[in-house]
């Protein structure tokens, strides 16, 4: 279920506090970016939030990202059983249909996950909702030819369009 949408009005005029018990979700088990950009508000508009809090991300230290791309969970994997799951990521894997795979899809993904996860150090990210199980069957060789650096600015790069579909659903701007 998702929750009633705040007034981006109502936001700007939350303390700390507040503001990242909205927000917080926004980023996988990462509260952290809600809490700093707090700093730059009052947010214009769902896009200056947004910008703001993508610009968080990406000023972060080395460590802190690779925190936020390790509380991603796996696509299909040990950790996306759906006890492990938030609440957005059991929407956002359903929506792509990766609730419903065959059995040799199911194997494809865990060969898949393990395979990036040796490779990177981190779960495979990809913005679910903006895609099917077959868009991103395909889309895990490809990113995996990537060089460490490009990969983690990718995945970086997912996680901003998981967040911005996020704060739709949260966040109502007028």
């Amino acid at each position: 279920m998702i929750p009633q949408k705040t007034p981006l009005r109502k936001l700007n005029l939350m303390n700390a506090h507040g503001f990242a018990r909205v927000v917080g979700p926004v980023f996988e088990h990462s509260p952290w970016v809600a809490e700093r950009a707090f700093a730059k508000h009052p947010f214009k508009s769902m896009d200056d939030l947004h910008a703001k809090l993508v610009e968080t991300m990406k000023s972060a230290s080395d460590t802190e990202k690779l925190a936020l791309l390790r509380a991603h969970p796996d696509l299909v994997g040990r950790m996306a059983q759906p006890q492990q799951l938030t609440e957005e990521s059991k929407r956002e894997q359903a929506a792509a249909g990766l609730d419903r795979l065959s059995s040799d899809e199911r194997e494809a993904f865990q060969t898949y996950n393990a395979a990036y996860h040796e490779q990177f150090g981190f779960p495979f990210i990809i913005c679910a909702r903006e895609h099917k199980k077959e868009a991103i069957l395909t889309a895990f060789p490809k990113r995996l030819k990537n060089p460490r650096e490009k990969e983690t600015a990718t995945a970086l790069d997912e996680i901003a369009k998981i967040a911005r579909l996020r704060l739709i659903d949260l966040i109502e701007e007028h």
